[in-house]
């Protein structure tokens, strides 16, 4: 029997419902500013989204409060807020973890917050992580209610069933699940600064001197063609269809193969791809079909990569790179030896930054997927009939 078999096996359980074992409270602060209130940091709607806990460090954004709302929207250790409504039905119910009491900062009047009752009975980090598990999620999205934004009355919320092993188990079930989130930040960090050493790179091996190389234009190395089609095929096929930025499909034509793909209209414009193979490129793309045999195709893809496209884009109202600043734009052009020894260095650091069958954000994606497995199979608990009776209120 595995370790986990035996920490989940016939362990005791008590079924409540949120109501008896937390105080919920969104009587939070708005985002304004009043002359005659004290400046104080607003933890907000987005700062619970985007983690799983929170510090001092979390809240930037600036408001002002009265004393009352400063001492009745305190932050404390252990203190779990939820996002009770939110315009997408799935994003409502996203918790974190207060890990410290906060100083001169309040909540938000859009988040709320939930302060156990008895800390013995129910940790913190182990309620936190309920609010991501399968039951929960599904009780929540079954108690939504909304057309154009949803939410829980606070009645709803108070009824949702939770379970509760010892408090033991739940701090093994934090340990381990932790553990697993720990390593996950810790690659991401990896892959940031991966990044980060990749770009200082690219930029050391692609940038010449006037005169020590040959210059030419984009003009002359590609020819620049928007791809097919205003949408996405949908016909399905072996042959990846790429968009504005990356793959969005497949298809069973293609007009383009291993050669770069730039978005040109949209948020993604001037965004670089590399087409991998054959490949179809729709029209939110540019197809570069290489025309100069003095050029690797790899190498100018690298070059594409030190341009800042996305940036010339958004100098007008709608996002949107021309033939002409594609064309007009100068690179250096080495000779093929040199081409060859900068794109083998390049290339590593690309598939150790990018790839999704062997670098780091392949690695990553399968932590996530490991994360998410041994979650699902700690925070998944048997229910007993009057714990049934709880969901048909």
């Amino acid at each position: 029997m595995s370790y986990l078999d035996k920490l989940l096996q016939g362990l005791p359980l008590e079924w409540k419902t949120l109501g008896e074992v937390v105080e919920l409270s969104n009587i939070g602060v708005d985002k304004k500013k009043n002359s005659n209130e004290k400046e104080v940091r607003l933890l907000n709607f987005v700062d619970v989204f985007n983690n799983q806990y929170i510090s001092n460090d979390t809240p930037t954004m600036i408001v002002t409060a009265s004393e009352k709302k400063i001492i009745d929207c305190d932050i404390k250790m252990g203190d779990v807020f939820i996002t009770p409504s939110s315009e997408l039905i799935d994003e409502i119910g996203f918790s974190a973890m207060a890990i410290e009491d906060f100083k001169d900062a309040v909540y938000s009047y859009h988040i709320m917050r939930l302060r156990i009752i008895d800390e013995d009975f129910l940790f913190p980090a182990y309620l936190n992580f309920l609010f991501s598990s399968i039951d929960l999620r599904n009780q929540i999205i079954q108690k939504a209610q909304g057309i154009t934004r949803f939410g829980l009355t606070q009645p709803n919320w108070k009824s949702l069933q939770i379970p509760i092993p010892t408090i033991t188990v739940q701090k093994e079930i934090v340990r381990i699940l932790d553990t697993f989130s720990e390593l996950i930040a810790e690659l991401t960090a990896e892959l940031t600064a991966r990044k980060k050493q990749y770009s200082y790179y690219r930029e050391k091996l692609l940038s010449f001197e006037e005169g020590e190389v040959e210059w030419k234009s984009l003009g002359e190395v590609y020819k620049f063609q928007y791809g097919t089609g205003n949408t996405i095929p949908t016909s399905g096929g072996e042959y990846p269809v790429y968009g504005s930025n990356g793959i969005v499909g497949s298809h069973s034509e293609y007009n383009s193969e291993d050669s770069p793909v730039i978005g040109h209209i949209g948020a993604y414009a001037g965004i670089v791809n590399w087409g991998e193979g054959k490949h179809f490129v729709t029209y939110n793309g540019v197809i570069c079909k290489l025309i100069n045999e003095k050029v690797i195709s790899r190498y100018a893809y690298h070059q594409l990569l030190n341009h800042d496209f996305n940036s010339l884009a958004k100098n007008s109202s709608q996002p949107f790179v021309s033939y002409k600043e594609l064309n007009s734009v100068k690179v250096p052009i080495p000779s093929l030896e040199e081409q060859e020894r900068i794109v083998s260095i390049l290339d590593k650091f690309d598939t150790l930054t990018t790839s999704i069958s062997e670098g780091l954000p392949k690695e990553i994606e399968l932590r996530k997927k490991q994360y998410e497995y041994y979650r699902d199979l700690l925070l998944t608990f048997p229910r007993s009939e009057s714990g049934l009776e709880g969901l048909k209120d």
